[in-house]
């Protein structure tokens, strides 16, 4: 089945993600950042979850609201195709992580840490937890 070229894909769905990212952490509401585009609250939710797609003049916007460089919104951007389809036709395991709110609440935390060590430290406990829970319920 030939995809229409103009409907939203993955690539979409993950600038969405990174514009939510940056507008959450900049602890800026919808309606604040449409204002400041030019558009409703209900065009920025579309943008977001990757609905609608992002022009070239809107996402070079975003990035001066967003006080970001454009290259920020492709950030973590792999394994997706020419036609925008993640590879196995699964969503990457950052976007579904960075849509929810503990991903969001984790990433502010984690990047206010500035001490390398301290960051090592953190990512081996988090490993060492999803390692107990996995072998916990079974999964290995």
């Amino acid at each position: 089945m030939k995809r229409n070229p103009r409907e939203a894909n993955q690539i979409d769905a993950h600038v969405g993600s990174r514009v939510r990212l940056r507008r959450q952490l900049l602890k800026m509401s919808q309606e604040k950042l449409g204002d400041e585009l030019g558009v409703t609250f209900q065009q920025v939710q579309k943008y977001e979850r990757g609905a609608n797609r992002i022009g070239a003049s809107r996402l070079f916007s975003l990035s001066k609201v967003l006080d970001v460089p454009v290259n920020f919104f492709f950030d973590g951007l792999a394994g997706v195709d020419a036609a925008g389809v993640a590879e196995g036709g699964q969503s990457p395991v950052v976007y579904d992580f960075i849509q929810s709110a503990d991903g969001v609440a984790l990433a502010e935390a984690f990047s206010r840490i500035k001490t390398p060590k301290v960051r090592r430290r953190v990512l081996e406990l988090v490993r060492s937890l999803a390692d107990e829970d996995e072998a916990k319920n079974g999964k290995s």
